[in-house]
């Protein structure tokens, strides 16, 4: 029986791991961390993430070939492969700071393998990494390996939250690097074995470790480059009458270009996208390649500016002030279908409004209040280092109020903002939320949830992303 460990049980680790048993009864899959507080949740009833189907799919399999622990030395030295999905955070001081990832865990994780291993491992990059990374944790593990062989293969993720479990049953592809050496492809071969238990053979891409390394920070370059690039016409679209709707649609009409990843928005968060094109920009900037790092930090310019341009434009269109105001936000996640809040842009927009002294009211479906007061406590990049390494508010004043009710959210508030696309957002009562607000009532739509005429015939002012301005908009232009 083959034998994979999971080093690290978080949004990747965990969904690909339970989807790996799942598919390949005659494999052992153990997921293990060091938090007991994540083990014992993966081992409840409540998983420590919210992923539709993933409940189901660890139940099927939980206790017959899929663990969790937190007896990281047995499974390590149990096993075939070893997947490590650790954390490769943006590093917040020191050499690249800011840019660069930190890959401290990877580091840790490499040089655990290499003490308890007393077998030939093959270890599996899992995290999103630097180009290079690869040769690095090879090179800790040679060194220490006291005859121990190792090979180092890479296998980044290309989910996307909120449709996780779909993506790892139907995947588009997926990609394994490797050394082009005969040991090299013969542990390709085996991790390719694994997959094609229900992968169809000619979606497994097989590479050199270097290109597989970079073909993930590419890929989400490139997704989040077409964000950027939909919501730089989104202000163009307002300050012409045009609608990004329309204009899009146009656009993905093109089948050079085609729909996907073409839906203004207050701007693109997540885990990945920012992280790893500011990783690409330091890689860039190490190779001496000035030009092209400034094209890819010109992304999450626009990403920044998009979300400076909604926050100005809430207090432009209310006399220029949010001081003392109730605004409801509907919706903390930064898409819908997911409880992760790693850079969403909703984080960017509170903040932006406590520096105008709003009185802030959240409600998400799937975000506790504890999480949402911590992000809003949190400096940049502090989120993605594990809980105990991260500081913690110098404060126990709470900087907003979470409800669990729409409704409640939007009572007495003097404008709606709308950060998450949540279908439960398109069913709700806007009669009812007009009623119970100040007057006049502004609807601020970061996500082209609801339509905005419907919102006018009720008798919001409205603005809608990308969308014509509503009169009462234009005469109160905002300024970034």
């Amino acid at each position: 029986m083959v034998k994979i460990c999971c080093i690290g049980a978080g949004y990747v680790g965990g969904p690909t791991m339970a989807v790996i048993a799942l598919k390949c009864p005659a494999v052992e899959v153990v997921v293990v961390d060091i938090s007991v507080a994540r083990i014992t949740a993966w081992n409840s009833e409540q998983l420590p993430i919210y992923e539709p189907g993933l409940d189901d799919v660890v139940k099927q399999c939980r206790g017959r070939n899929l663990f969790f622990s937190t007896d990281i030395e047995k499974h390590i030295a149990r096993a075939d492969i070893i997947f490590v999905s650790v954390n490769t955070p943006t590093k917040t001081r020191g050499l690249g700071a800011g840019k660069a990832a930190d890959l401290t865990y990877w580091e840790n994780a490499a040089r655990m393998i290499a003490d308890v291993a007393k077998a030939d491992k093959i270890v599996v990059e899992k995290s999103t990494v630097p180009v290079k990374t690869a040769e690095a944790i090879e090179k800790i593990l040679i060194h220490n390996s006291r005859g121990v062989n190792f090979q180092i293969l890479s296998n980044p993720e290309f989910l996307a939250e909120g449709t996780a479990i779909k993506d790892l049953f139907n995947p588009d592809r997926v990609l394994i690097g490797g050394r082009e050496t005969p040991e090299g492809k013969k542990a390709v071969q085996a991790l390719k074995q694994v997959y094609a238990n229900w992968v169809p053979e000619d979606r497994i891409i097989t590479t050199n470790l270097w290109s597989a390394e970079l073909s993930k920070l590419a890929a989400n370059a490139f997704l989040a480059q077409r964000i950027s690039s939909v919501n730089a016409i989104s202000a163009l679209c307002e300050a012409t009458g045009a609608d990004v709707a329309e204009v899009a649609y146009a656009i993905g009409k093109d089948t050079r270009v085609g729909p996907r990843f073409l839906s203004a928005s207050v701007g693109f968060g997540g885990s990945c996208f920012q992280k790893d094109i500011l990783n690409l920009v330091y890689i860039c900037e190490c190779h001496g390649l000035p030009e092209v790092a400034n094209y890819w930090k010109d992304v999450i310019k626009i990403n920044d500016y998009q979300k400076s341009r909604f926050v100005n434009r809430v207090v432009s269109s209310m006399f220029n002030t949010v001081s003392e105001k109730k605004i409801a936000v509907l919706g903390f996640a930064f898409k819908k279908d997911t409880g992760d809040t790693r850079e969403t842009p909703a984080i960017d927009v509170c903040k932006g409004l406590l520096g105008d002294k709003a009185k802030v009211c959240i409600y998400d479906p799937q975000v506790t209040e504890e999480q949402i007061q911590r992000d809003l406590a949190l400096n940049k990049f502090d989120w993605d280092h594990p809980v105990h390494l991260q500081p913690m508010s110098a404060t126990e004043v709470k900087p907003v109020a979470v409800t669990r009710d729409a409704y409640e959210a939007t009572k007495g508030a003097h404008g709606v903002c709308i950060l998450t696309e949540w279908d439960e957002f398109k069913k709700l009562d806007y009669v009812r939320i007009y009623e119970s607000m100040q007057k006049p009532a502004f609807m601020f739509d970061g996500r082209n949830v609801v339509d905005p005429q419907k919102m006018r015939e009720i008798g919001f002012i409205v603005y809608s992303i990308g969308k014509p301005l509503d009169s009462w908009l234009v005469d109160r232009p905002a300024v970034v």
